[in-house]
């Protein structure tokens, strides 16, 4: 069961990752643009829709990546959210349902919870 718990956890880490750096670049792109028009509202423009896009993102990752790094300590709050995260997953189809399914297949058998909650300092 830990095994499966640790590659949960780098998924999520993972995931969390790609939607940070998917937003660093929807930042650069759309700020870009404006700088590349050398249009001073042009520029002010681009750069309030580039940064309000990439905090979406970066919003939408934090969660998946504070949840893997809890998988990853053994902490059993990580375990709730993660259910959850997993069936929001669901609607990503197709390599979300796949993460998805997976991480309800191994957070609702019990001893994934006895995993999380035996060693809550480590």
């Amino acid at each position: 069961m830990g095994q499966h718990i640790q590659i949960l956890a780098a998924i999520y880490i993972a995931l969390g990752s790609i939607g940070g750096f998917i937003a660093l670049i929807v930042f650069v792109a759309v700020a870009g643009g404006g700088l590349l028009s050398g249009d001073p509202t042009a520029m002010t423009i681009t750069t309030i829709v580039g940064a309000s896009i990439a905090a979406f993102f970066v919003i939408l990752s934090a969660p998946a990546i504070i949840t893997g790094v809890g998988l990853f300590r053994r902490r059993s709050w990580a375990r709730p959210i993660a259910i959850v995260i997993g069936f929001l997953l669901l609607w990503a189809v197709p390599i979300g349902t796949a993460i998805g399914i997976y991480t309800i297949w191994i957070l609702v058998q019990p001893e994934a919870r006895q995993y999380l909650e035996s060693d809550l300092e480590s």
